[in-house]
C-alpha cells in the first residue's frame, strides 16, 4: 500500500478518535473560528494556554523579553512545525476533513446551520442563534523553503502538489495564498493553501439531515471580498498579498516604501514581481466561492430546508451590524448595553462576551484598514461607556500595520474607560503573550450575567426590520431582500 493512503487511512482512524487531520492548521482564521463556535455550542469557553493558562501567559510574558530577532526566527519554525511534508497532499481527503468539523458538534437539533465564509464576526451570530458553522475554507500548509520575495519562484514549485491534491478531490479548490508583508515570517518555509469546498459533500449532508429541525434554516455566509489572483489551472488559483492596508493593486507596484522595507527586511529585492493577474477571484482567506451556493440551495429543497444569503464586502462589514444585534439584545434582556468587547483576528472568545454582557466587535487584523472600518462603527453609533480592545501580534512591522498609539485612539472614545487585553504595548506587533494573555485578562474584567437562550429566527427578523445599517444585505431563498 502507498505510504499516501496508508496516511490518509491513519487519518481518518484518528478524526474518528477525536482527533484533527494532521494537515489542517490548528492556529487559522477557519479552525479558531469553528472551535469557538462548538465549544460555545458545548456550553464551554475557548481556552487560549492549555490546561493552565496562567502558567502559560507567565511563560509567555519570558518569551517577550527575548530579543526581537530571536523571537521571529522563533516564529518562523514554529509555523514550519505546524506545516506538512509536501508528500502529505497525496491523503488529503476532504471527506476526512469534514467529518472532522462536524464531529466537533454537540449532536442535538438545530434551528439552523451557516454554511460558508471565515468571519469572527460571524462566531458571534451563530452563539446569539445557537447555530453550527459548517466552513468552506480550510487552511493546509507545507514545508518548503523558498524566496520570499520571489512569487513567481513559488508558483512554480506549488503547481504540482496542488494538481495532486486536487486530483483525488474534484470537491475542493486550492486557492493559494502568498503574502510577503504580513505573513513574511512564514512564507519563506510555509506554502499556504487554502482550500475551499465548491459542493457540501456527504459528511456535512449527513450532520445538516440529522440535526437540523424539519423547515429549519440554512445562512449562507457569502463574503465577497475579491483579490487580484492569477488562475495557475482549472481549479488551482494563486494569490499574491493578503487583506490589510495594503490594496491587491498595491501589491503588484512598485514605490519608496516596499523598497524601504524590502530593504530593511535584509531582501535582495527593491520590488516584486508577482505573476501576471488573470483577474479578480473571491479572496483566500476570507472570500466565498459561489460555487458551493447552487449545491447548497439544490440540498436546501431536496429536504426542506430555507435558504438565507447574509452577503457582505469586506470581512469587517459584519461585525458592525453583529455588535449592534448584541446590543439590541441586551437590552430586551434588560441587561446594560454600554461595554465593547473589540476581538482580533483569531482572538475569539463568544461564550465570555456573553458571561461578560459584552458587546463584540470583532476586526480582521492589526492594519489600518481595520482600524479605519472600527472606528467608522464607533464614529456612527451612540458611545460606549468602556471599551477592552485586543491586539492580534504578527511579529513584525509590516506595511500599513497600525501602531500603539493609533490604537490607543480607540481607548480614547470610551465615555468611562478604554483599556487593552492582554496587551504589552512595549512588544507589540511582536507580542506572543497576547495569544494567552487577552484571554486571562478577559476572565478578570468584573460582573457576570446568565447565559441566554438562543435569539429566535423571528426575534432576528425583528431587529433586521429595525437596523439600518446597510453594510449586510439578508436575502431570502425567494430573492427577497429582508434587510440591508
Amino acid at each position: 500500500m502507498p505510504v499516501s493512503s496508508l496516511y490518509a487511512s491513519l487519518t481518518d482512524y484518528l478524526v474518528s478518535k477525536g482527533r484533527k487531520p494532521g494537515y489542517v492548521i490548528g492556529l487559522d482564521s477557519a479552525t479558531v473560528a469553528l472551535k469557538g463556535i462548538a465549544q460555545y455550542l458545548h456550553g464551554k469557553e475557548l481556552r487560549s494556554g492549555g490546561i493552565a493558562p496562567e502558567l502559560a501567559a507567565a511563560f509567555a510574558g519570558i518569551g517577550n523579553r527575548l530579543p526581537d530577532k530571536l523571537v521571529e526566527t522563533l516564529s518562523t519554525w514554529s509555523g514550519w512545525l505546524d506545516a506538512s511534508d509536501p508528500w502529505v497532499v497525496d491523503g488529503v481527503q476532504a471527506e476526512t476533513a469534514s467529518r472532522w468539523v462536524v464531529n466537533l458538534y454537540p449532536k442535538r437539533r438545530y434551528p439552523g446551520a451557516m454554511i460558508g465564509s471565515s468571519n469572527g464576526a460571524a462566531v458571534h451570530l451563530c452563539a446569539a442563534l445557537g447555530m453550527p458553522w459548517l466552513p468552506q475554507t480550510l487552511l493546509t500548509c507545507l514545508r518548503h523553503s523558498v524566496d520570499k520575495d520571489d512569487p513567481e519562484q513559488e508558483l512554480t514549485w506549488a503547481r504540482d502538489p496542488a494538481r495532486r491534491l486536487l486530483r483525488n478531490n474534484p470537491d475542493l479548490k486550492v486557492y493559494q495564498m502568498h503574502d510577503p508583508n504580513q505573513d513574511r515570517l512564514k512564507v519563506g518555509r510555509v506554502t499556504y493553501f487554502r482550500l475551499k469546498r465548491t459542493r457540501l459533500g456527504e459528511q456535512y449532508k449527513q450532520f445538516l439531515k440529522a440535526t437540523l429541525e424539519p423547515g429549519a434554516t440554512l445562512f449562507l455566509l457569502e463574503c465577497e471580498y475579491q483579490w487580484l489572483a492569477t488562475q495557475a489551472d482549472e481549479r488551482h488559483s494563486f494569490q499574491f498579498g493578503g487583506k490589510g492596508k495594503l490594496t491587491p493593486v498595491e501589491y503588484f507596484q512598485p514605490t519608496p516604501e516596499l523598497a524601504k522595507f524590502l530593504h530593511r527586511r535584509g531582501s535582495k529585492h527593491s520590488r516584486w514581481q508577482p505573476p501576471v493577474a488573470s483577474g479578480w477571484l473571491p479572496e483566500s482567506e476570507w472570500g466565498f466561492d459561489a460555487d458551493l451556493r447552487q449545491d447548497v440551495e439544490a440540498f436546501a429543497r431536496e429536504n426542506g430546508f430555507q435558504v438565507r444569503r447574509i452577503c457582505f464586502n469586506d470581512p469587517q462589514d459584519l461585525s458592525s451590524v453583529v455588535a449592534d444585534l448584541y446590543r439590541w439584545w441586551y437590552q430586551q434582556r434588560g441587561l446594560p448595553s454600554n461595554r465593547l468587547f473589540v476581538e482580533s483576528f483569531v482572538y475569539l472568545q463568544p461564550w465570555w462576551a456573553l458571561r461578560l454582557g459584552l458587546v463584540p466587535y470583532w476586526k480582521v487584523f492589526n492594519d489600518r484598514t481595520s482600524l479605519e472600518l472600527l472606528n467608522r462603527y464607533l464614529d456612527s453609533r451612540s458611545s460606549y461607556d468602556d471599551i477592552y480592545l485586543t491586539l492580534f501580534s504578527n511579529g513584525l512591522e509590516s506595511l500599513g500595520i497600525a501602531s500603539i498609539a493609533e490604537w490607543r485612539t480607540v481607548l480614547n472614545q470610551a465615555a468611562r474607560q478604554g483599556r487593552f487585553l492582554g496587551v504589552d504595548e512595549r512588544k507589540y506587533p511582536r507580542d506572543g503573550a497576547s495569544f494567552v494573555r487577552h484571554y486571562t485578562e478577559l476572565k478578570k474584567l468584573p460582573d457576570r450575567f446568565p447565559m441566554p437562550a438562543p435569539l429566535t429566527l423571528e426575534q432576528l427578523d425583528q431587529f433586521l426590520a429595525e437596523t439600518s445599517d446597510s453594510s449586510v444585505q439578508w436575502i431570502s431563498s425567494s430573492g427577497v431582500r429582508l434587510a440591508g
